[in-house]
């Protein structure tokens, strides 16, 4: 892959057209491709470390959702005030995503990755000896910055190092990572905070993420097209302007944002609802909750085998209607009813950004990490914003208007992958798009 630089995003016939490689990308099919593919040395390597650095960035990213209910009653704060130290985290990553995938243009992939999840873990020994709230949120603000390095750059990995064909499945199974991380984490915080409370519930999330970090750096394969650019901010600026001047790039973050902003709205808030009657239960038992994480790592890991039957659009649109029936599913007064919504909201969530976020690395023949990086940067203002209006809806309106934030923002994802359809369509007639 080049460095960063001012040339274009592929013309929307090339990005849109499933079968048509970029100029720079060997064909699949072809056996002088150097690149990784299923059963080839290597795959299944990078595969597993690239899933555990998706655990563990999921993991620290999210390690103090679950326990939202127990921070606000030690430290006297309100749900809204406890929400902002998972937001804090979430909006430092949105922040720094894109200039810290610029220094992957320069060090390398593998070791921008590395470096950030080094740094993240050890602030995650840190953050269980936050002495108030501020403290708190502050230390997970640079965790979220910490971890900013790790996204993108996976993605730009993948797209250099991986065949074409084999895209995304290979971000499936990091998707699929963050699925497993996401939910781990909050199973072993539940039930660790329910016995010993969430100081050393955050304290184990930090011992496990140490040893993803650390099998991670032992796994990877060393990158052997990744090519070395150069820190140009100017260079840097017209890629990024290129990219934000692609529509159907800047389709893909807002489908991005939008179904992170339904995520982070519901994982944010259910620990508070299911606390409350009718339903009043443990921690622990709010923390297996979270299983339901399982059906992300199903959808996401079967991104690939879904976009080849319906298409892309197609399997937008399965993962937002999937999505809209489980909120709607949610607002129940019965318990499996519930379990049953945020296992459709979360099996829709993963099919969903996993498709938009391969959409984004295939679509991008130039500065793909910063391609990856605008997404990444779209996907967690999503989330960041999900977290905090999920939690002044609940607020206002109960569970009922944390389900209304979440459909407004499906409302947008199928408005979006419409307009898309017809705008192919006047493009291209066999165009297929986003």
């Amino acid at each position: 892959m080049p460095p960063a630089s001012s040339g274009a995003s592929a013309t929307h016939a090339v990005a849109l057209t499933p079968s048509s490689p970029s100029s720079r990308a060997p064909r699949s099919a072809d056996p002088l491709d150097s690149r990784m593919a299923p059963g080839g040395p290597g795959y299944r390597r990078m595969s597993f470390a690239l899933f555990l650095a998706g655990v563990a960035t999921f993991a620290l990213l999210y390690s103090t959702q679950a326990l939202l209910p127990l921070i606000s009653a030690d430290l006297g704060v309100s749900a809204s005030t406890a929400s902002w130290t998972v937001s804090a985290a979430t909006g430092a990553l949105a922040l720094f995503v894109l200039p810290l995938s610029a220094l992957s243009e320069r060090y390398g992939r593998r070791t921008l990755m590395t470096a950030s999840l080094a740094v993240a873990v050890v602030v995650g020994l840190l953050v269980p000896f936050a002495p108030s709230v501020g403290a708190l949120i502050a230390l997970r603000a640079v965790q979220g910055a910490a971890l900013a390095g790790l996204p993108a750059s996976a993605m730009a990995y993948l797209a250099e190092e991986v065949r074409p064909k084999a895209l995304v499945a290979a971000i499936g199974m990091f998707v699929a990572g963050n699925s497993i991380g996401g939910m781990s984490g909050r199973i072993v915080t539940g039930w660790v905070a329910q016995a010993w409370g969430w100081r050393w519930a955050l304290a184990v999330v930090g011992v496990v993420a140490v040893l993803c970090a650390l099998a991670f750096r032992a796994l990877l394969p060393a990158p052997r097209h990744f090519t070395p650019g150069t820190l140009n901010p100017k260079s840097l600026a017209r890629t990024v302007r290129s990219h934000l001047e692609n529509p159907l790039l800047c389709r893909l973050y807002a489908i991005g944002a939008l179904f992170m902003t339904v995520f982070g709205a519901v994982y944010t808030v259910i620990g508070y609802r299911l606390t409350e009657a009718p339903f009043s239960l443990p921690q622990g038992v709010i923390g297996s909750i979270f299983l339901v994480y399982l059906v992300g790592t199903v959808s996401s890991a079967a991104a690939g085998k879904l976009v080849a039957r319906l298409g892309r659009r197609g399997a937008l649109y399965l993962a937002a209607s999937t999505t809209a029936a489980g909120l709607l599913l949610s607002l129940a007064s019965d318990l499996l009813l519930v379990l049953l919504g945020l296992v459709l909201i979360t099996a829709g969530f993963f099919a969903g950004h996993a498709v938009a976020s391969s959409s984004v690395s295939r679509t991008a023949t130039r500065g793909r990490a910063q391609a990856s990086a605008l997404y990444q940067s779209a996907y967690y203002v999503g989330s960041s914003a999900g977290g905090t209006l999920g939690a002044i809806a609940f607020h206002s309106g109960g569970w009922a208007g944390t389900v209304a934030l979440g459909v407004l923002a499906v409302v947008g994802v199928v408005g979006i992958t419409l307009f898309g359809t017809r705008a192919a369509r006047r493009v291209t007639p066999v165009a297929s798009a986003c």
